[in-house]
């Protein structure tokens, strides 16, 4: 779950005039308004589009180089205009050096370095498809991300360098690498080398279409291999520009009349850039609002408050884990966090109790929140403000390019206060899994997808996510197939058995629990230190419990997995979350 509310602006003295959320929303989206909305026939799909949209990210991107200042990491800085050309030497070596051309895959791992930005821009502006790889993922789902996409060109640091290199190399794999600690492996070269013999060149021209594919980005199941979720660059101006529409809305609402900021505004990137949060949220919303992007290398909520303070940054957009870890810090007093306007929730839901610590702890913020998915690209309802205050345990009002409903087991629509699965529809919304076309059968109901999530709509229109349909745990963020950690337990030798639950954590929200039968020889420790090279650090099992008999089934066969859990939990003492592999930038 993911989404932001819009970091707000000054208001400006003129005599407010509020007026109802209809009249807002008419008003803002009629024929000719910047944000005037139209009905559109996109492939078989009859979607609500922005009349006004960039015709792609490229365009988006060359609109936005100016002279302001845009990216800054520790002593790094980069206006708008120097990242469009240091974009355009990287587009231009992909073009002429790597041989990449429109659709093919490039992928990307690491942490979020400035060459992320750049690799991204540069990939997306000469029609390409970005593949953002999870930087916590180990060798294997590497490789299988790398081999399933068809990936051609993969930039690494060099923590992705090395797990890399302990695989067979990949056929027609190229390998450039970014900011190295080592020696390279043979066929690896430097980007930083390549890019300076290239000098000063734009970028190569190309012909993009709105609905061409832009992105993959990957997203764990409740079973298998995590699944590619392409998006076209439509999906995601069209969620950008949502976000633009929501501020525009609230600030009707509330009387509020823009005005131009005292300071130029800025944003902490403090998630990674791989999640829809980090990526979309977080830096592509930077462009059209000019907006400041300060990246951190991981998380720390001290650093991160002593970066605010000294930026005067005026939003971050984070798992409830991490603006939970900032709230504390707030109440130390140790930084002047005033320029601090919105914190925004994203990945997983904030318990109430902490918006309204938020509300209370800050000078200024205020809390925003959402529903969105990876295959929405982040946007779905949003709430912030006055109204999250007021509706804690809510994720907001639909998105006006999206449609949203609660359908019972037979696919018929509920009426308000009844809890069923929540459908989505709309022109963020992705088109299908990467060939997956088995999958896509399953997740789609005509043009409706089924997101696997459990939810019930107010009389107002808020939409509360109460429950999960499908076998997931979200630690901090984090989607974890449970179906992906059992197959890795089932790998080691001794275990014959393995159900996978989520347990419930103070900090991170759930943590990796497991119940194995295995046979008496089983050592814990050995078998951590074996998942360890078969799985990603958020998904190790923090919680092992061993069973000395065949774990429950159903007359069918199927796992008891809710008897299995419950009985585990009266076994296991509640937890504050673990610090290794906390959410956060990879």
């Amino acid at each position: 779950m993911t989404a932001m509310t819009p970091e707000p602006v000054t208001p400006s003295t003129s005599a407010p005039i509020v007026m109802p959320r209809s009249q807002a929303i008419r008003d803002l989206t009629a024929p000719g308004q910047l944000y005037a909305l139209e009905d559109a026939q996109v492939g078989s799909r009859s979607l609500r589009v922005f009349s006004n949209a960039p015709a792609s990210l490229r365009a988006m991107f060359e609109a936005a180089a100016t002279d302001l200042p845009f990216l800054a990491y520790h002593d790094e800085r980069l206006s708008f205009n120097q990242a469009w050309a240091a974009a355009s030497r990287i587009g231009h070596l992909l073009v002429h050096d790597c041989g990449v051309q429109p659709g093919d895959r490039v992928a990307i791992s690491m942490r979020n370095y400035p060459e992320w930005v750049l690799a991204f821009t540069a990939v997306t502006s000469i029609g390409a498809v970005a593949v953002a790889m999870n930087a916590h993922w180990q060798t294997e789902e590497m490789v299988y991300a790398l081999h399933d996409s068809g990936a051609t060109v993969l930039f690494a640091d060099a923590e992705r360098l090395d797990r890399l290199a302990q695989a067979e190399p990949l056929p027609g794999l190229q390998v450039l690498a970014v900011r190295p600690a080592a020696a390279l492996s043979p066929g690896v070269r430097r980007l930083s080398d390549l890019v300076a013999a290239v000098g000063d060149v734009a970028m190569p021209p190309v012909t993009i279409a709105q609905d061409d594919p832009a992105t993959i980005l990957y997203t764990s199941g409740s079973t298998g291999h995590p699944k590619g979720v392409v998006s076209s660059h439509r999906n995601i101006l069209s969620a950008l520009l949502s976000w633009e529409l929501d501020r525009a809305i609230a600030e009707r609402c509330a009387g509020i009349v823009p005005a131009v900021p005292d300071e130029q505004p800025g944003t902490l990137l403090a998630v990674p850039l791989f999640h829809v949060t980090g990526l979309h949220a977080s830096y592509l919303s930077c462009y059209r609002a000019q907006r400041r992007l300060v990246a951190m290398h991981r998380w720390d909520a001290d650093a991160a408050a002593a970066l605010i303070d000294r930026e005067r940054l005026g939003s971050l957009i984070a798992p409830a884990a991490m603006t939970g870890d900032l709230v504390r810090v707030a109440l130390s007093g140790r930084h002047d966090l005033s320029t601090l306007l919105v914190l925004g929730g994203g990945g997983a839901p904030r318990a109430p109790e902490q918006v309204r610590q938020i509300g209370a702890s800050f000078a200024n913020a205020m809390p925003g929140t959402g529903w969105g998915m990876t295959e929405t690209n982040a946007i779905g309802a949003g709430i912030g403000g006055e109204d999250y205050l007021t509706h804690p345990a809510s994720s907001g009002r639909c998105a006006q390019v999206l449609q949203l409903k609660v359908v019972d087991e037979l696919g018929a629509e509920l009426p308000v206060g009844q809890r069923g699965e929540l459908l989505v529809r709309g022109s963020s919304v992705f088109a299908g899994y990467w060939n997956r076309p088995e999958v896509n059968a399953q997740a789609f109901d005509g043009d409706w997808f089924r997101t696997g999530d459990v939810a019930l709509f107010d009389d107002e229109g808020f939409v509360y996510i109460v429950d999960r349909i499908k076998d997931l745990i979200i630690r901090g963020g984090e989607n974890i197939g449970c179906g992906q950690v059992e197959a890795a337990l089932l790998l080691h030798p001794e275990v014959m058995e393995a159900a996978v639950y989520a347990v419930p954590d103070e900090r991170l929200g759930e943590e990796v629990g497991a119940t194995v039968y295995a046979s008496a020889a089983l050592d814990i420790d050995a078998l951590r230190e074996f998942l360890a090279g078969h799985l990603a650090r958020f998904e190790l099992p923090r919680h092992i419990v061993l069973a000395h008999e065949p774990l429950p089934r159903t007359p069918s066969g199927k796992i008891l997995k809710r008897q299995i859990r419950d009985a585990a939990l009266a076994g296991i003492a509640p937890t504050g979350g673990a610090p290794a592999g906390a959410p956060g930038v990879a």
